[in-house]
């Protein structure tokens, strides 16, 4: 049987101020290709899954926190016990605007590495407005390497 405990289960930090720990793929001891599935805490006051999009469907469960949902060209606030749907290839971004860190549950299928934790990681992440579609008026600013532009927000 094989189980994973998140209170010892290894985490990747990001530089856009997220902690994320697979549950299902990844660095998990669980495996499956129809499917992956993880936990992820955001910083408060910005920590960020960046403005980007992905071949498979996705969904966001928040369970702590507040967070600006920027999906397509639409903007919201979710709240603990809200998700959100994200349709393939739609850009997305969340955003902890609260003072608390904010815990959520990704699912997202079929499984496999998606490209924008890489290009986060190397700094290589597509800029809104640049090399990918403007973020919705007044959404918080997508984090972006220091490298490709001397600072993040």
């Amino acid at each position: 049987m094989n189980v994973l405990d998140l209170s010892t289960a290894a985490s990747r930090r990001f530089p856009a101020r997220r902690i994320t720990q697979n549950i299902v793929g990844g660095l998990s001891p669980i495996q499956s290709d129809k499917f992956a599935m993880g936990h992820v805490v955001l910083e408060p006051r910005g920590g960020q899954v960046p403005w980007h999009n992905q071949e498979q469907e996705e969904l966001y469960l928040v369970l702590e926190g507040v967070g600006e949902m920027c999906l397509g060209s639409e903007r919201r606030l979710l709240t603990a016990g809200q998700a959100v749907y994200i349709p393939p290839r739609v850009y997305h971004q969340l955003t902890n605007v609260g003072d608390t860190p904010l815990r959520m549950i990704y699912v997202y299928a079929p499984g496999g590495d998606v490209a924008h934790w890489r290009q986060e990681l190397d700094g290589t992440l597509p800029r809104a407005g640049m090399e990918a579609p403007p973020l919705p008026e007044g959404a918080q600013p997508q984090w972006h390497s220091a490298a490709s532009d001397g600072g993040s927000p």
